[in-house]
């Protein structure tokens, strides 16, 4: 059974922690001796509700009404209201289920495992193992960061969010900021929170009660004025520390065994430039020390994959400060970028897409239709044009509404699929931008279909396939979720239902396993949410595919029925690489730079042993250059091996070295990147390999596999025309024969 905590050591050991603290201070009125009287009216106003909560449980003790829980299996499990925890179910079922389980799920909701149970329900218990173990644990973990934050610097916290790996707290430092080098000491201090067992206690409070609580801290004293006069606001206290939230949490913090304090940052309130600057403290935890060990050589592998640090060696491309958040893409960096989209020309071509070219700027009349100037204006780039005001585009969909809507429309004309590679500018905060995955100047695979609501499934159908083509020729698997209408959706129910089922359907047919993600659509339409997941298995937002039904109200497009009646199009958005730029990013990332051939921008190059080899090496890059490949000669003055070992850092796919016996034979000498040895061949043969490698978009080098295909079905026709002329010679005999007889 749930224990009413007897808060009296509680008390006594946060006062020892607030008086040690204050304690290793030195002489003079440091922040955190500033703020421990609030620190401490905080905790007594804590526990005189934490004390008004344990009342509630007594008294629940004495009624002890019985209540029902049904677990997952069907099976149905006896409880005593207001006393009866998930921990008191899962112990009497396993111990080492209890102890595996860190989040409860009561009717679905999000629930304490030591909290109290208030009536019938059903229970479900999730692990670390599970996304929304991970998300308890991590959020746990942002309050014993907060904790630590307010020890060691007297911090004004502000909020402390799980995020998709560990967690983060922004605090507020008046002038003062961190650097990496106070990592260590946060992280002492979160390592002493855990071993401390600080339980997290839970009260809940009216408003009135939560702003006496925070006064002293004016980030929270906004966020509860914006709640309504009448709401119940929850609290969870551990050690001496005390934040606004809705729960739930782990028991207490020693169930947090290894820790790691990753960055310290600059933020802004509520993501504002022109609000208090803060400090953002990013930080990881596990409950076992050998996950930790795992993610940290994960992240060291994924640092030796920085696209950034990849563009720079590779001389892919580069930034400059003037023009922030715009790329400088280099030659070879704009021979990737280039491949990315003819690649996806070609698709456009097999599924029967239409490439547009639409203007970069617009009367800003165009935004107010679409909605966009009431919503999306700070992050557009805006300007006056003879005292009108214009803006650049940051989307292609409001351009592709005036295309369709410029002349009257037929029912034969649909499906209408406009795709359209225009450049597309979004005024992110200087702070967002990071390399290619954030930028304010960027391209994308955009294309918007116009179709009939009885295309729609077909449609769907054909972008998944579409998408699942493009993934696989990457080497990137990926997820999909179905995020069906949200409470405050606009239009027709019957539509809405329409597409759902639409949707749902095309997600059938794929025959990959989705989840659903209920009211987490957009409020104009419903969406498939597709998340990439790279080579070290991080996630990644790229593709999308989202039904729209208020653009066509907004623009008011209609086309012509068979009946000769007007009728409303639908739009579904749809892209697959998303930005250019950030699939650039995410590709670098997932091949390490090493690109597979028919993408990268150094396929060929060409080593001359001696000079006497050059002009041969020349004709050899000549024929490659016309035969459509990236090729080069190193023609300066080092030995042979150097060379190699220089292509080979730089990841050339293919090196060819050349000397005089190469050259009487009219051949090269192959090797690969990656030191594999293929010996002598024809340079007609290298060609035919090179060109079937590339237009099979590999992710691995054919050479010797198609050599040796080529050899097998050479040896297999050989012996198909010794066994013809054998079969043939035998016949003959048997004519002869039979003529004789």
């Amino acid at each position: 059974m749930a224990e009413v905590e007897v808060d009296a050591a509680a008390a006594a050991a946060a006062a020892a922690v607030v008086a040690d603290a204050a304690a290793a201070e030195p002489a003079g009125p440091t922040p955190f001796q500033m703020k421990s009287p609030y620190y401490a009216k905080r905790i007594e106003l804590f526990e005189k509700y934490f004390a008004r909560e344990g009342e509630k449980v007594i008294a629940a003790q004495h009624v002890n009404d019985p209540i029902k829980v049904v677990m997952p299996d069907g099976g149905i499990k006896e409880a005593v209201r207001h006393v009866t925890s998930p921990w008191d179910i899962a112990m009497a079922i396993n111990k080492k289920l209890a102890q595996a389980s860190l989040l409860a799920h009561v009717d679905g909701q999000d629930w304490d495992m030591r909290r109290p149970l208030e009536a019938d329900c059903a229970l479900k218990l999730f692990s670390f193992d599970d996304a929304e173990g991970k998300e308890l644990y991590w959020h746990s973990s942002a309050h014993v960061l907060g904790e630590a934050l307010e020890l060691e610097y007297g911090a004004d916290l502000t909020i402390g969010p799980a995020i998709e790996e560990g967690f983060y707290y922004d605090c507020f430092l008046g002038e003062r900021t961190l650097s990496d080098h106070e990592r260590d000491s946060i992280q002492k201090r979160m390592e002493g929170i855990c071993k401390d067992k600080q339980p997290f206690q839970r009260i809940v409070v009216s408003r009135d009660e939560a702003l006496e609580m925070f006064a002293e801290n004016k980030f929270k004293v906004e966020l509860i004025s914006n709640l309504a006069g009448d709401a119940i606001i929850s609290c969870y206290r551990c050690g001496p520390m005390v934040d606004l939230c809705r729960g739930p949490h782990l028991p207490d913090t020693a169930w947090i065994k290894s820790v790691a304090v990753n960055q310290c940052s600059r933020a802004h309130w509520r993501a504002d430039v022109k609000n208090d600057p803060l400090v953002r403290v990013y930080a990881i935890t596990f409950p076992h020390d050998k996950l930790m060990k795992e993610y940290q050589l994960r992240i060291a592998e994924a640092k030796k994959r920085d696209h950034r640090l990849i563009g720079m060696n590779q001389e892919l491309f580069f930034f400059n400060t003037l023009s922030p958040g715009s790329c400088f893409f280099l030659p070879d960096g704009a021979k990737i970028y280039n491949t990315l989209i003819s690649f996806i020309r070609e698709k456009y071509w097999e599924y029967e897409y239409d490439e547009v070219i639409t203007p970069n700027i617009f009367n800003f009349d165009l935004w107010k239709t679409s909605g966009h100037a009431a919503h999306y204006k700070e992050n557009m780039f805006a300007f006056d044009v003879e005292s009108q005001e214009f803006g650049l585009k940051p989307m292609n969909c409001p351009g592709h509404c005036v295309m369709f809507g410029n002349r009257k429309r037929s029912f034969r004309e649909l499906p209408m699929r406009l795709a359209d590679f225009g450049v597309l500018h979004r005024n992110e905060f200087s702070g967002a931008l990071h390399g290619l995955t954030r930028v304010r100047r960027f391209q994308q695979d955009d294309a918007h279909i116009f179709c009939r609501r009885d295309q729609m499934e077909g449609e769907l159908v054909n972008f998944i396939k579409f998408m699942d083509e493009v993934y696989e020729v990457f080497g990137l698997t990926y997820e999909m979720a179905l995020s069906t209408r949200p409470e405050g959706y606009l239009g027709e129910l019957e539509v809405w239902d329409q597409a759902e089922s639409a949707l749902k359907s095309a997600l059938e047919k794929s025959g990959r396993e989705w989840k659903l993600n209920p009211g987490d659509g957009a409020f104009y339409g419903p969406k498939i949410d597709i998340t990439v997941l790279d080579a070290l298995k991080r996630r990644f937002q790229c593709a999308t595919v989202q039904l729209d039904f208020q653009l066509p109200i907004r623009f008011n497009l209609s086309y012509v029925t068979e009946q000769n009646l007007p009728e409303r199009p639908v739009i579904i958005h749809r892209a697959i690489l998303g930005s250019v730029e950030r699939m650039f990013a995410i590709l670098t990332e997932h091949f390490a730079g090493k690109w597979p051939y028919w993408l990268s921008p150094r396929q060929v190059m060409i080593v001359p042993i001696s000079e006497v080899s050059r002009d041969y090496c020349l004709e050899v890059k000549k024929a490659l250059h016309q035969a459509g490949h990236h090729v080069q000669v190193d023609e300066t003055d080092r030995k042979m091996q150097k060379k190699v070992r220089e292509a080979q850092l730089e990841q050339w796919n293919y090196i060819l070295v050349v000397g005089e016996g190469e050259k009487a034979n009219r051949t090269v000498n192959v090797r690969t990147r990656d030191n594999v040895v293929h010996g002598e061949h024809k340079l007609e043969e290298l060609i035919e390999v090179l060109n079937d490698e590339r237009a099979k978009k590999s992710l691995t080098c054919m050479f010797g596999t198609e050599l040796s295909a080529a050899a097998a079905a050479e040896k297999e026709a050989a012996e198909a025309v010794v066994k013809a002329a054998a079969d043939a010679e035998k016949k003959a005999a048997m004519e002869a024969d039979a003529m004789g007889a």
